[in-house]
Order: C-alpha cells, then sequence, then structure tokens
C-alpha cells in the first residue's frame, strides 16, 4: 500500500498528459493529386469554388469538392460520427478557379450565400477566414454573409433546395 502511495501521482500525471495529446486537433491536411470528393467521387482538383474537408477523431481525413456538401455534413442532426476538425478554403487569399491551400477552420469561417460565383455543384456558399474578404466578395458577386452559426440545414440541403431548385 505504502509504495502504492509513491508511485500513484506519477502514474495519474501520465494518464492526464496522454488525455490531453488525444484532444489535440491535427490540422487541415492538403489534399493528393487526385482526391475525390466523399459523396459523389469528383475530383476535387477538376472544378472551381471552396473545397472541404473533415478531419474525424477516428483519424479518417473525408474531403468534399463543395462548401454546400461540407456543411451539409456538419450540420446534420444524424451525424454520430465525432469530428476532430473541418476546415474550408479561404476564398480571400486562394484562387477560385484552382483554390489549393489556404484552409480555415470552418465554424469560425464566414459564408457568402446567394453570390453570382458557383462552385462544383453550382450554387454555393464561398467561405472566408475574414469577414471583410467575405464582405468585399458580397459587393462584387452579390450575396450575403453568414456566420456559421447562422448557416441551417435547410440552406445546405443536398437535393437542390440549397440553390433554389426544389425541382430535383
Amino acid at each position: 500500500m505504502k509504495s502504492m502511495r509513491r508511485w500513484m501521482p506519477g502514474l495519474l500525471a501520465v494518464l492526464l498528459a496522454a488525455c490531453a495529446q488525444q484532444v489535440a486537433t491535427p490540422g487541415p491536411f492538403e489534399p493528393q493529386a487526385g482526391a475525390q470528393c466523399e459523396l459523389d467521387g469528383m475530383t476535387l482538383a477538376d472544378y472551381p469554388g471552396p473545397k472541404g474537408q473533415i478531419n474525424y477523431a477516428d483519424g479518417k481525413t473525408a474531403y468534399f469538392c463543395d462548401t454546400v456538401e461540407l456543411l451539409s455534413m456538419l450540420l446534420q442532426p444524424e451525424q454520430v460520427r465525432a469530428v476532430a476538425g473541418a476546415y474550408t478554403q479561404d476564398m480571400g487569399h486562394a484562387d477560385w478557379d484552382h483554390p489549393h491551400g489556404h484552409w480555415t477552420d470552418a465554424t469560425k469561417a464566414f459564408y457568402v450565400r446567394g453570390s453570382r460565383r458557383h462552385g462544383s455543384m453550382g450554387p454555393t456558399l464561398a467561405s472566408f477566414a475574414v469577414r471583410a474578404d467575405a464582405e468585399a466578395f458580397a459587393r462584387e458577386f452579390g450575396g450575403e454573409v453568414l456566420g456559421y452559426a447562422q448557416i441551417t440545414p435547410d440552406m445546405v440541403r443536398l437535393d437542390g433546395a440549397a440553390g433554389g431548385d426544389m425541382g430535383m
């Protein structure tokens, strides 16, 4: 009993450190050449507009060729897989036609809904790390600026309703 008291604080410290390391988020990963969308198999590099990714707690990363797909997955009420991080591209710095890099936390990003710029799936939500960049984009291409918390599942439906097309 006496020897157990001696090593117990050390064991507790090791266990707490291990738990703290598991909580750390790995950050975004740049997709490999030829990476495909998790939902439809489209090759990300073949299409314009911001892309997305979800890093799940189990270590798997899912890529999406459009922010509508990314946000739809994040906002689904039936989403049960633990998410370690979700990212989209900052279109204030990435090239719209050939976006690469410039990842930002999808839950902290600002989105422009209803612009004249289209992504891989048609109407999309342009994503930005900085609100001022989103506002400048909206002035140039139309649309309204929304924070992540303002986006509802109905705005990112994958049946065509996100773009106003209810005929699908």
